[in-house]
């Protein structure tokens, strides 16, 4: 009896050998032309920046071009549903910030569906934001600034790189579990929103600290603390907001690599564990690590409960912050 199961297990293994042998094929053969990496978001910015030293990693070590492709409009919802209508053969992918698990909240339509329209590849990389004020801003701790913002409820002004985006959720998220009334002044991007801080025109911002830690480092901006829920090797006298006064508080940006729903699951595995190495690769790191970022290279699974559980958190967090849904 053993026996004859035994045979019935080689005949189906062999059954299906063919298929697995394909994909296995299909996987290693990948990439066999350049493929395109699409980033909703402008150049030169923090997820630009870091899509485009991915890129160049993924290049030199698959032997074919990865070309990043930026793709702006309507908070990189253009760039996502673009992706989502593209060929699922893995030659189109996406590199999304942690903004993509904000928009189901704050957008009330939209041209593509998050989760089912995509597939996770992995989550490659998180980074702390940076809560930081003018340094003429009398204050020099998060309490203090808590402190502050109580005696003046409404008076002090917040600097976000736009509506939805996460420094603006890092924002609300302070006020709303802080208890303060840090009016928000949404931008056209983190530079705008940068020079305005620096020259004094809005006391408070929160930042990538990828874009920010060289303006804290020249003094033209006081760091207070860190969104992470723990400290940062680049600036680790930094506390975190946290520790600082404010329990319970904890958010980060990231970057994520995405294809469309229905790539090969041969494809999507492989260029996982490419994009692992490559964001481990010495270069990377050291780039990274030195900026305040914190390589990951995720599974595709652990990005898809990563993106439900982030899709989850910030539609609580705008509803109960009563904000208004576009």
């Amino acid at each position: 009896m053993k026996h004859r199961r035994l045979v019935a297990a080689v005949v189906a293994a062999g059954a299906l050998s063919p298929c697995a042998v394909l994909a296995q094929g299909a996987a290693e053969s990948f990439p066999a032309k350049p493929v395109r990496v699409i980033v909703g978001l402008a150049p030169g910015g923090g997820t630009d920046v870091q899509a485009r030293l991915l890129s160049q990693r993924l290049s030199a070590n698959l032997n074919r071009s990865f070309v990043v492709e930026n793709r702006t409009g309507a908070g990189g919802t253009l760039a996502y549903a673009q992706v989502a209508r593209s060929s699922a053969d893995g030659y189109t992918q996406l590199a999304v910030a942690s903004g993509y698990s904000i928009t189901p909240a704050v957008y009330a339509k939209l041209p593509y569906d998050p989760i089912k329209d995509f597939a996770p590849i992995s989550l490659v990389i998180q980074a702390p934001i940076l809560l930081m004020v003018h340094p003429s801003l009398p204050v020099q701790s998060t309490k203090e600034l808590v402190a502050l913002a109580e005696a003046r409820p409404g008076v002090l002004d917040g600097a976000s790189a736009g509506h939805g985006t996460s420094t603006h959720m890092a924002l609300e998220l302070f006020n709303l579990l802080a208890g303060t009334k840090i009016t928000h002044i949404p931008y056209k991007g983190t530079g705008p929103a940068l020079i305005d801080a620096m020259s004094g025109q809005v006391q408070v911002i929160f930042g990538n600290i990828l874009s920010s830690l060289p303006y804290v480092r020249q003094g033209r901006l006081k760091a207070l603390a860190l969104t992470s829920a723990r400290r940062a090797k680049a600036v680790p006298d930094l506390p975190t907001v946290a520790e600082s006064g404010v329990p319970g508080y904890e958010t980060t940006t990231w970057l994520a690599w995405l294809a469309p729903a229905g790539t090969p699951p041969a494809i999507v595995g492989r260029m996982s564990t490419e994009l692992a190495k490559a964001v481990r690769s010495p270069d990377v790191m050291d780039s990274l690590v030195g900026d305040g970022g914190e390589p990951v290279g995720s599974s595709p699974e652990q990005l898809a409960q990563h993106l439900n559980s982030e899709i989850a958190r910030w539609r609580k967090v705008v509803k109960a912050a009563g904000m208004k849904v576009e």
